[in-house]
């Protein structure tokens, strides 16, 4: 885990959370591998209490466990875990891009424009900023939906997935794959064409779940 300078004490909470959450979704610390709470608190130069309260939101994402004498361990999903998620995923989203295409030009062309970064952000192999950008368009498609209880479902699954949907865009392969899918997803929201939006959509979460359950396979075979 590359050492990262020390942050600034405004928006201590918030900051160490972010910085641990980026921790485990980048797989610096791996599924099944204890929270290294100390070697944390040295790197970014804060005291061992806003890490361990960090740590209580992690667990409330599903992102860690607490385990009592072991401190927090990154959650672990199996295969299956990973494509029932990704499943419940797609079903939420493909209603929500079927009702985002009959929403206002503005909120349309505000996530076609992230979708335009997000092309910008491949190209120059940023891919943890093309991650932050490409969950936040996923967020946007659900809230534009305008359904309450469909974006707080949302947000638990999609906080709880979040290391796998970043190790689906491991390879350059998958993550050009990726970027293909959302260029589809794109085109439909801006033609409003609900059947294509509806296709574009499934086939996505399709090959998510291709891609995320490979690289897992891959990565046990390295081990």
């Amino acid at each position: 885990m590359p050492i990262n300078d020390p942050i600034a004490r405004t928006s201590l909470h918030s900051e160490v959370t972010s910085r641990i959450r980026s921790f485990i979704v980048e797989s610096r610390i791996q599924p099944g591998e204890r929270v290294p709470e100390m070697e944390i608190s040295k790197e970014l130069g804060v005291s061992r209490t806003p890490i361990r309260e960090a740590l209580k939101v992690l667990a409330s994402e599903g992102l860690v466990d607490l385990l009592p004498l072991r401190g927090a361990v990154v959650k672990a999903f199996s295969d299956k875990d990973a494509s029932d998620m990704l499943e419940v995923m797609g079903l939420l989203e493909n209603f929500a891009a079927q009702k985002a295409c009959q929403a206002d030009q503005k909120k349309i062309d505000k996530v076609l424009a992230m979708h335009e970064k997000m092309k910008v952000m491949f190209a120059q192999g940023k891919r943890p900023e093309y991650f932050e950008l490409n969950q936040k368009i996923h967020d946007t498609l659900v809230e534009m939906s305008g359904n309450e209880s469909l974006m707080m479902v949302h947000s638990i699954l999609s906080k709880r997935m979040r290391s796998l949907r970043y190790s689906g865009n491991s390879t350059p392969d998958n993550w050009r794959g990726a970027l293909e899918d959302h260029e589809l997803i794109a085109q439909a929201l801006a033609d409003r064409d609900v059947k294509k939006i509806k296709k574009a959509v499934i086939d996505h979460f399709a090959n998510t779940i291709q891609r995320v359950v490979k690289n897992r396979k891959n990565y046990l075979e390295k081990t």
